[in-house]
């Protein structure tokens, strides 16, 4: 079990923390290649999803390491999973049927749930 965590949560955490440090420091228009939707999103929301996600992939990766807090883990693979949901429901209400990286994201968010809770 703890392979298998370990083998899905560091990519997912490398990939939020790219991804939410994108979103923290870069401005509008050097988002927008990447991610057309941050036209129609108010910067300090797309700020705040970057720090989400940030502190997501932090609570996947640090709690377990340390053993402080192992509760954050799944809590963490949750809030990735619902972040998933928002994501593809924004994408689908611009009409972008793009979603696939989103919803293999929200499946791997999923697949940690039961290894990060059963660690505790």
């Amino acid at each position: 079990m703890n392979v298998a965590y370990w083998t899905v949560a560091v990519p997912l955490a490398c990939f939020c923390l790219y991804g939410g440090g994108v979103k923290v420091v870069r401005s509008r228009e050097r988002l927008r290649p990447m991610m057309a939707w941050v036209d129609g999103t108010p910067m300090p929301a797309v700020r705040a999803v970057g720090v989400i996600e940030v502190l997501g992939a932090a609570g996947l990766i640090l709690p377990p390491l340390t053993g402080v807090a192992p509760w954050l883990a799944p809590a963490a693979a949750v809030g990735f999973l619902v972040l998933q949901i928002g994501a593809v429901r924004v994408h689908l209400s611009r009409g972008d049927r793009r979603i696939a990286l989103n919803v293999t994201l929200l499946l791997t968010a999923a697949a940690l749930i039961w290894p990060a809770a059963s660690r505790l």
